[in-house]
């Protein structure tokens, strides 16, 4: 793409890392409509972006990293929004800090035109607590998602014998 990221520190818009950011920086890094976002903020009570007059959003570093959590969960991993709902419930996904989020954010690659690297926290499923390689390796994912798949299929192969 013809975006590159020249400075760790600075976003594509020149705006700082830690730089709040409006609802339509947020839908373009995460590649969602705006209304995708308001939509999430009435699944998901822990987005809560700044509202300054007018009713205009601002989103901190922490929001936009949940965001882009709950994107990978719903788009990538195929969980439904009640699923998500129950994760952060539970607490499987641990929401970030502001500092954790800022350094994410000064490393990190942004999302459009690429693939970002997961932040920092705990595996949301078994099989990528039990998977070695690191953060962004797609064949890694893959095989874990394959390993999974077949874990599934002998369950059921168990359950509903004959089929």
């Amino acid at each position: 793409m013809a975006d590159v990221q020249t400075s760790t520190s600075h976003r594509r818009n020149g705006k700082s890392a830690a730089a709040f950011r409006t609802i339509s920086e947020v839908a373009d890094d995460l590649e969602v409509p705006p209304h995708v976002l308001r939509f999430w903020e009435t699944k998901f009570n822990q987005v809560r972006p700044l509202k300054r007059g007018g009713g205009r959003r601002y989103y901190r570093p922490e929001d936009v990293a949940l965001l882009q959590r709950i994107r990978e969960l719903l788009y990538r991993e195929g969980y439904t929004i009640k699923g998500v709902q129950k994760l952060l419930r539970d607490g499987a996904v641990r929401m970030p800090t502001a500092g954790e989020t800022a350094r994410a954010a000064q490393s990190a690659t942004p999302v459009k035109g690429g693939h970002a690297a997961p932040p920092a926290e705990a595996p949301a499923t078994a099989a990528a607590a039990t998977a070695g390689s690191a953060p962004g390796d797609t064949a890694g994912e893959v095989r874990r998602a394959l390993d999974e798949l077949k874990s599934l299929r002998k369950m059921l192969a168990e359950v509903l014998p004959g089929r």
